[in-house]
């Protein structure tokens, strides 16, 4: 059974930063492309940062020179550095895994910027 748990989510004012994980179980993250998608309330589900399954990466516009997505393939983890966050980036954030089956998504972890 996949499953892909998130975690590093929380409370951070405008200007910080936050590093979210994503743990895979049941599977691996080599070798899969793997994204970090955000919905905020009212809002349907964005991508914002792709690693593809030979290591390119793709970023949201709005998140790019500020956000960096990279893999620990030793510890099946895949991470999200986010840096300089605005209080507009308020949102659930998943990760998503594109396995040759089907996607999977995590649960997702709550991502707080206060002014």
């Amino acid at each position: 059974q996949v499953q892909l748990v998130e975690s590093g989510g929380g409370l951070v004012q405008a200007g910080g930063s936050l590093r979210l994980s994503c743990t895979a179980s049941g599977t691996i993250v080599s070798g899969n492309a793997m994204g970090w998608y955000r919905q905020a309330p009212g809002k349907t589900r964005e991508l914002v940062a792709r690693s593809g399954s030979g290591g390119n990466t793709h970023y949201a516009d709005s998140v790019k020179a500020r956000f960096t997505i990279s893999r620990d393939n030793a510890k099946n983890t895949v991470y999200l550095q986010m840096n300089s966050l605005k209080v507009e980036e308020t949102a659930v954030y998943y990760c998503k895994m594109e396995s040759l089956v089907r996607p999977y998504w995590g649960q997702g972890t709550q991502v707080t910027v206060s002014s």
